[in-house]
């Protein structure tokens, strides 16, 4: 039971930010795309970030 109740759990959570940089890299077409997504990911593409309003 506790099994089946896991498994759905983990089908109605959203993904992770690493699960989402994954996805995203994997998606990529060839090595430059890559290496192009890699920056990006470093440069803070799926992290939050705080909304500054003043």
């Amino acid at each position: 039971m506790f099994g089946y109740v896991s498994k759905l759990a983990s089908k109605l959570r959203a993904p992770s930010v690493e699960e989402r940089e994954l996805a995203y890299l994997n998606q990529s077409l060839d090595r430059v795309d890559l290496e192009y997504r890699q920056r990006q990911i470093d440069r803070g593409m799926f992290r939050n970030r705080g909304i500054g309003l003043l």
